[in-house]
């Protein structure tokens, strides 16, 4: 019975020491992974084309900063740079590991690149729009088009420089645009996005006149595949975005309407079917898009999509739109302070968008090197009277940095 007691505890004591010799190991190995001894330093210099995002990922452990000519450009163990301009760039990593020091130089050559970008949109990857007045007409709809022709339409009319004004519809009607480049994230606004927004004279003051604004979205391609399939979108916190008026995960379905039924006309003579386009959300509203007499011969359900129904999913931010007249007649739209699409006038500053305004779906404060693709959505559910549902229109978009 004793030897049986005996071999116990020596068996449990010999577990216990064989524990502490591989924690101990194991501390040991941590110590030599975290001294930075395999790192062999930085290159020489590091080239890259204008315009493309130079990444410098070494696999070291401590507190790592970035500079150039002594101003910090990054904390991340990884380095993404960008630049618009030729030149050369004196770069200094320094890592503080383990109580000690340590500082590497280099320098990024940026080059020309090869070829010639442009600044405005070189391709369109998705269009949807949500219903509205001007849906089958811009751009015009041809009976038997599929959605990848009506696809290559709004292509004719984004991309380049004469560009023309697509409409998106109601709320959440989209359209994902991308450039030939990566537009660098530098201080200052980066991009602008055209759209047919303008302040009235007697209201310059107030910014009104008609302004449909559209919510931002941007994504960076990471695995440069010219897909915005590898990251999430990120959205532009525009100046109603961290307000209590504004509404996260907002959902909104439209469903096909009846062409043939009878019209419900309204009390106002441009009523002319005020039971034409049935729409529910999930905050549990739900109403009818008026069908004008202005538009009463066009159909408001986009004609290529087939399903009986369709929901859009995103952020809503408040009603822009007034009454000034207060009788019906005189409908102005406000624009937001900043960070909206058709949100202000084309050749305003307003207009212009700083990519470090991105957050995460968390509503966090991202860092992009830079962005590759934009979405627009109608950020407003809204029919302002006679003149309609408030509706987003994109006429184009350009990076601010390539002149």
């Amino acid at each position: 019975m004793e030897r049986n007691t005996f071999k116990i505890v020596r068996t449990v004591w010999f577990a216990f020491l064989l524990i502490g010799v591989i924690g101990c190991k194991s501390e040991h190995d941590e110590e030599v992974n975290n001294d930075n001894s395999s790192f062999e330093g930085l290159k020489e210099a590091y080239t890259v084309d204008r315009f493309k995002v130079l990444n410098i990922a070494p696999k070291i452990n401590g507190k790592v900063t970035w500079s150039i000519n002594d101003s910090i450009i990054s904390e991340n163990s990884e380095l993404d740079f960008i630049s618009p301009v030729i030149k050369t760039y004196p770069l200094q990593l320094k890592i503080e590991n383990n109580g000690t020091v340590q500082t590497y130089n280099s320098s990024i050559i940026v080059k020309h690149e090869t070829g010639t970008y442009s600044k405005y949109i070189s391709d369109v990857l998705d269009y949807r729009p949500a219903v509205g007045q001007f849906m089958n007409e811009i751009p015009e709809y041809d009976p038997g088009n599929t959605v990848g022709q009506m696809l290559q339409k709004v292509k004719s009319y984004l991309v380049g420089s004469n560009s023309f004004p697509v409409s998106l519809g109601g709320y959440g009607g989209y359209v994902v645009v991308g450039f030939d480049h990566t537009i660098p994230n530098l201080k200052g606004n980066d991009f602008k996005i055209l759209g047919n927004a303008f302040w009235a004279s007697e209201a310059i003051e107030n910014r009104s006149g008609s302004c449909e604004p559209g919510i931002i979205l941007v994504a960076y391609d990471k695995n440069k595949n010219g897909k915005p399939d590898d990251n999430e979108w990120y959205e532009i916190a525009g100046s109603e975005y961290f307000k209590n008026t504004t509404v996260k995960n907002y959902n909104i379905t439209y469903f096909k309407p009846n062409e043939n039924k009878p019209p419900v006309s309204g009390n106002e003579p441009w009523e002319y079917d005020v039971e034409y386009i049935k729409w529910q959300d999930n905050l549990g509203n739900s109403g009818y898009k008026t069908k004008n007499s202005f538009n009463a011969n066009n159909s408001y359900y986009p004609l290529w999509i087939t399903d009986p129904s369709y929901s859009f999913t995103g952020t809503k931010i408040k009603n822009n739109f007034y009454d000034q007249s207060g009788n019906g007649t005189y409908w102005v739209g406000k624009s937001y302070a900043f960070g909206y699409a058709d949100n202000a006038p084309n050749n305003d500053e307003a207009s212009n968008i700083d990519i470090s305004w991105a957050v995460d779906k968390n509503g966090n404060y991202v860092k992009l090197p830079g962005i590759d693709f934009i979405k627009v959505y109608t950020g407003v559910n809204q029919e302002a009277g006679w003149l309609g549902e408030v509706s987003t229109e994109v006429a184009g978009a350009y990076d601010l940095h390539l002149k």
